[in-house]
């Protein structure tokens, strides 16, 4: 089992790793994600996010999660093949949590491919995101 601590990292960078060890077959738990970040300016990622929430219509979807571990959870989704029996499985071993929980205190490892370097200026975090398109954390 991999425990990875989501701070400071980039929302797609940490779903495409977590989806690749996914399928070879580990369990993965992904503990903060309301600290994981998304590239670009606030405005353009708050357009976007809130196109997706308007979409469609509330009896019928396209539903879209306002929660940050779900909604990091519908990220990595996106990066699997999850209407395929293999895809199905990977997304049934990754569990995802907001905060630390007490079972996963001082075990988690932080993945260097997906931190987030100095370079990327323009930013939001997934709180800051379930914030501003109405969800509750």
């Amino acid at each position: 089992m991999k425990v990875i601590d989501a701070t400071d990292s980039i929302a797609g960078r940490l779903a495409s790793t977590v989806a690749k060890i996914a399928m070879e077959g580990e369990q993965v738990v992904i503990i903060n994600a309301e600290k994981a970040v998304v590239s670009g300016s606030k405005k353009e990622v708050e357009r976007i996010y809130l196109e997706k929430i308007h979409r469609g219509s509330r009896y019928h979807g396209p539903y879209q999660p306002k929660m940050p571990d779900r909604l990091l959870r519908r990220i990595i989704r996106g990066m699997l093949p999850y209407k395929k029996e293999t895809g199905l499985k990977a997304l049934r071993r990754i569990k995802v949590f907001a905060g630390e929980p007490d079972d996963y205190k001082g075990k988690a490892e932080k993945l260097v491919s997906t931190q987030r370097t100095n370079k990327v200026k323009k930013f939001m975090t997934i709180s800051d995101i379930v914030k501003r398109i109405g969800g509750k954390l």
